[in-house]
C-alpha cells in the first residue's frame, strides 16, 4: 500500500510539473508574441455592422436597409436564463476560467492526435470573441494558438460581462440575424425580454450550426438541439425541474419575421436611402443609422389609400381590360397553386384563377388555397374597355366577362369579393406643412413593388390650370385687383411651332364670356382671361416673379402658353409653390429628413428649416427650437397673399372644385388643373396647416378621356385624403392683414356699387386699390375700354 501511495504522489508531482511546464511554455510564447497580437483595447470601441432604419416622425418603422440584421444590446438587458442557455451550450465555466478551458483543449488535442485533423476546437466564449473579431475561420493549429493567446489578453483587458456582450452581439444566428436581439425578432417577432425559456434555448443552440439547427428550415434538429441545451441547464442547476419539463415539451413556435415594417412609405424610404448614400456611401448599410423622417403615419396611410382608391375608381369608370392571362383549364389544383404562388399581390388586389363560371357569379382560386365566390354585385361593373372614351354594353351574365382559366385580380370588401384589375393609369400625391415645408405624406404611384418610378419627384408634367394661381399672383403684385376686368374674347396669335403658324386658344367650354373680373376668371378657370392677363403684365415680369416660388426658370416657357400651365413641373414642386399661397407669402423648401442618429443614439443631423409665421416649432411645439429657426424669406406682399387665398377659396365655393364643399369647411382653397386632351389631371388645395396635391395621368402621356378633368380624376383623391387628415382639426383659414379692406362692388364692372344696388357683391382690396368710381358712372360713358384688359 505504501508503494502505491508513493507512486501516486510521484505521478501527481509529474503531472503538476507537466502542467507547470505547459503553463510556462504558454506564458513564454505569449510574452514573446504579445507585441504582434492585435490591440484588444479596440474591442471597447467596436462598431457592429447594423442596418439603417428609417422611421416616421411618430416613430413608425418605414424601412430597413443592410445585409445584416442586428440590434446591439447591453449585458444588463440580457435575461439571466438567456445567459445561462449560452453557457450551457457553449461554455459552462465561462465566469470562472481565465479564457481557456483546459478540459476542452485536452479533448480537442486528443481528437487531433487520433484523427489527424481538428474536429472540435475546445473554444471558450472568450476564444470565440477573439476568433470572430480578429482572426480568420480557417481550422489550423497556428490560428488556434493565436486564438488562445488573444483570449488570455482579452480576459486581462476586459471584464467577463464586456466579453459576453461582445459575443452575443457579434455571433451569426441564421436568417441574416446577427446577435441575439436580431435573432429574437427574426424567429419570434419579439424582444429578448419577451422570449420563453424554450425560445431562449433554441437561439442559444444556433451558433454551432445556424443552418443545420435552424428552427425554420430544420425544426426537428432545432428541437433536439434545444432539448439538449435545456438538459444541460437542468444538470448545471440553472433551471428547476418544472422549468425543464415545461420548456422541453414546448412546441417549436419559430417562423420567419421580416423587418417589422409599421408604415408603408417605400417611395420616401428610397428618397432617404438615395440622399444618404451620397453622404455616407456603403457605410450607410452597416453603421446603424436611425433616420427620422417628417412623415406623419396617419397622413401617410391616408394618402396611400386615397391615391390607390382614386386610381382604381378611374380604372373602373373606363371598363374592364380583360384577364391578365389565360391558363389551361386541364391544370391540376396543385399546378394552379404553383402558378398563383408566383404572382404578387398589389395594394390589396389578390391574384386569382377562375375555376367555374355560373350565370351571374364565378368561383375563383386564391393563392392561399381558398376558393371564393364572386357574386354579380362584384361583376356587373365590368363593361368591356374599348378606348379611353368608349366601353362595350353592360354585361348580362358572368360569361360575358370571364371564362374558366382566366387569371384575374380580386379585391375584398365588407360586401364580399369584387372583380378588379391593376390600373394602367398612374398618379402621385404629396402633402406638406406649408409653414416649414416638411413633407407629411408622399406616394409616388399606385404601388412601389409594381413600379419604383417616383412620380411625385421625378415625373415632369404640365400642370395646366393648376399653374394659373402663380400668374394671378404676379398680376396682383403688378397692380391688378380681384375686380380688374379682363376680356374673355377670342384671340389669335402667330406661332411658328404649330401647323398654320396660328394659335387660337379656347376655354374648355368652347365659349367666350366677355369682360370678366379677375376673381371670376380664376375660379371659373377661363383660359382667355389668363392669356390676356399674362400679356398685360409681360412674360419676363411674370417669369422673374414666379421663379420665386421655387420653380426652375429653365422649365418656364417664355411665351403666352405659360398662362395655361405648359411648364414642366413635378407634383412636389407644385405643392411647394402652393405652400407660399397657404402660409401668407413666405417661400419654404420641402424636406423629408428631420434628424439622423447613430446606432448609439447620438444626434448627427437635425433639420433646421426656414419657417413662416413661426411662434413655435410646427412639428415639435418646442418654443426654444423655434427661436433658433431661420425665418423664411417673404416673396409676396402679405395683402396679396390674402387676396390670392380668398380667390382660391371661391374655386371651391363656386368654381371648378365645388365637390370639395362636401368637407363642410370654410378654410379650404385650391385649384383644379387639366392639360390639353385631358392628359394630366391635377388638384392642389390647402388651409394654413396642410397643403396637398394630387396628380393623375399615364406614364406615357395619353388622353385620360373626354370626361376626365382635374375636378373628376384628381379632386376626389384630395377630398378623400383631407376628409381624414382634417377630421379633428379646427378650421385655420387666412388672417386678414392690415391694409386690406372689404367693399361692395358692381359684379359687372368691378366698380364701387351705387347706393341701394341690389346685385352688389363684396370684394377685398388693398386699401390703395379700392375703385375710385361708382358703377353709376358706367352708363354715362365714364368707363371705357381702357378699363378692360
Amino acid at each position: 500500500m505504501g508503494v502505491l501511495i508513493s507512486l501516486a504522489k510521484l505521478f501527481a508531482k509529474l503531472a503538476l510539473a507537466g502542467v507547470v511546464v505547459v503553463l510556462l511554455a504558454i506564458a513564454g510564447v505569449y510574452y514573446a508574441l504579445a507585441p504582434q497580437l492585435p490591440d484588444v483595447e479596440s474591442l471597447r470601441e467596436v462598431q457592429f455592422q447594423t442596418p439603417m432604419r428609417i422611421f416616421s416622425s411618430d416613430n413608425k418603422l418605414i424601412a430597413e436597409y443592410g445585409e445584416k440584421r442586428r440590434t446591439p444590446v447591453s449585458y444588463e438587458n440580457v435575461p439571466i436564463h438567456l445567459v445561462r442557455a449560452f453557457q450551457a451550450a457553449e461554455d459552462s465555466r465561462f465566469f470562472e476560467h481565465i479564457g481557456i478551458d483546459f478540459k476542452g483543449l485536452s479533448r480537442a488535442a486528443y481528437q487531433l492526435a487520433t484523427s489527424g485533423h481538428i474536429q472540435s476546437g475546445g473554444s471558450t466564449i472568450t476564444m470565440q470573441v477573439a476568433k470572430n473579431f480578429f482572426l480568420s475561420r480557417e481550422r489550423t493549429f497556428n490560428r488556434k494558438f493565436n486564438e488562445i493567446l488573444l483570449a488570455l489578453r482579452i480576459e486581462r483587458e476586459l471584464s467577463k460581462e464586456e466579453i459576453f456582450e461582445l459575443y452575443i452581439n457579434k455571433i451569426y444566428l441564421g436568417q441574416r440575424a446577427y446577435g441575439i436581439e436580431a435573432a429574437a425578432g427574426v424567429y419570434y417577432g419579439r424582444s429578448i425580454q419577451e422570449l420563453s425559456l424554450a425560445q431562449m434555448a433554441t437561439i442559444a443552440g444556433l451558433p454551432k450550426a445556424p443552418s443545420a439547427d435552424n428552427p425554420i428550415s430544420n425544426p426537428q434538429r432545432a428541437i433536439e438541439r434545444r432539448n439538449w441545451i435545456l438538459q444541460r441547464m437542468h444538470g448545471l442547476g440553472y433551471i428547476s425541474d418544472q422549468e425543464f419539463e415545461e420548456a422541453s415539451a414546448a412546441p417549436n413556435t419559430a417562423r420567419y419575421h421580416g423587418a417589422d415594417i409599421e408604415l408603408s412609405a417605400p417611395y420616401v424610404a428610397e428618397m432617404v436611402r438615395s440622399e444618404l448614400f451620397e453622404r455616407f456611401g456603403e457605410d450607410l448599410y452597416n453603421d446603424g443609422y436611425r433616420v427620422y423622417t417628417t412623415l406623419e403615419s396617419k397622413l401617410q396611410t391616408t394618402a396611400n389609400r386615397a391615391l390607390q382608391d382614386g386610381l382604381l375608381q378611374y380604372s373602373t369608370r373606363h371598363g374592364y381590360r380583360g384577364p391578365e392571362s389565360q391558363l389551361d383549364t386541364a391544370l391540376t389544383p396543385d399546378a394552379i397553386q404553383q402558378k398563383l404562388k408566383g404572382m404578387t399581390s398589389y395594394a390589396g388586389l389578390e391574384p386569382a384563377i377562375v375555376s367555374q363560371v355560373d350565370n351571374q357569379s364565378i368561383l375563383a382560386s386564391l393563392k392561399s388555397g381558398e376558393t371564393v365566390t364572386v357574386e354579380w354585385t362584384g361583376l356587373e361593373w365590368a363593361r368591356k374597355y374599348k378606348s379611353h372614351n368608349s366601353m362595350g354594353p353592360s354585361p348580362r351574365k358572368a360569361a360575358d366577362i370571364l371564362a374558366p382559366g382566366d387569371v384575374i385580380r380580386l379585391q375584398k370588401s365588407t360586401d364580399g369579393w369584387t372583380l378588379s384589375q391593376l390600373p394602367q393609369v398612374q398618379g402621385a400625391f404629396v402633402a406638406l406643412n406649408p409653414q416649414n415645408g416638411a413633407i407629411r405624406a408622399l406616394s409616388g404611384g399606385f404601388n412601389f413593388n409594381l413600379t419604383k418610378f417616383n412620380r411625385a419627384t421625378q415625373a415632369y408634367r404640365q400642370p395646366g390650370s393648376n399653374f394659373k394661381p402663380f400668374i394671378y399672383a404676379a398680376a396682383l403684385e403688378n397692380g391688378f385687383t380681384p375686380a380688374s376686368l379682363i376680356n374673355d374674347a377670342p384671340v389669335v396669335f402667330k406661332d411658328e411651332s404649330i401647323e398654320g403658324n396660328l394659335w387660337r386658344p379656347q376655354n374648355s367650354s368652347q365659349q367666350f364670356y366677355g369682360p370678366t373680373r379677375l376673381r371670376e376668371g380664376l375660379f371659373r378657370s377661363r383660359n382667355l382671361v389668363s392669356i390676356r392677363l399674362l400679356r398685360a403684365i409681360g412674360i419676363d415680369t411674370a417669369v422673374n416673379y414666379i421663379q420665386g416660388f421655387g420653380f426652375d426658370p429653365q422649365r418656364l416657357p417664355r411665351n403666352l402658353s405659360l398662362s395655361l400651365g405648359t411648364a414642366d413641373v413635378t407634383p412636389l414642386e407644385i405643392v411647394t409653390g402652393y405652400a407660399s399661397l397657404a402660409n401668407g407669402g413666405f417661400r419654404v423648401s420641402s424636406y423629408f429628413i428631420q434628424r439622423i442618429e447613430d446606432q448609439y443614439g447620438n444626434l448627427i443631423f437635425d433639420a433646421n428649416p426656414a419657417c413662416a409665421n413661426c411662434t413655435a416649432d410646427p412639428d415639435t411645439d418646442d418654443t426654444t427650437a423655434s427661436r433658433l429657426s431661420p425665418s423664411a424669406p417673404r416673396i409676396m406682399d402679405p395683402r396679396n397673399a390674402f387676396l390670392m387665398y380668398s380667390m382660391l377659396q371661391d374655386v371651391i365655393r363656386q368654381g371648378t372644385a365645388t365637390r370639395a364643399r362636401s368637407l363642410k369647411r370654410n378654410d379650404l382653397a385650391g385649384k383644379t388643373g387639366t392639360t390639353n386632351d385631358q392628359k394630366d389631371a391635377w388638384f392642389t388645395g390647402f388651409n394654413r396647416d396642410l397643403v396637398a396635391t394630387a396628380w393623375v395621368g399615364f406614364d406615357q402621356p395619353a388622353p385620360l378621356g373626354r370626361s376626365e378633368f382635374g375636378g373628376t380624376a384628381a379632386l376626389p383623391i384630395w377630398i378623400d385624403f383631407m376628409a381624414d387628415a382634417l377630421e379633428e382639426a379646427p378650421e385655420n383659414g387666412p388672417v386678414q392683414p392690415e391694409g386690406v379692406v372689404r367693399v361692395e362692388i358692381d359684379p359687372a364692372s368691378g366698380m364701387l356699387a351705387y347706393p341701394g344696388q341690389k346685385n352688389a357683391i363684396f370684394e377685398v382690396f388693398r386699401a390703395e386699390d379700392v375703385p375710385a368710381r361708382s358703377a353709376q358712372n358706367a352708363a354715362s360713358g365714364q368707363i371705357t375700354t381702357d378699363d378692360i384688359f
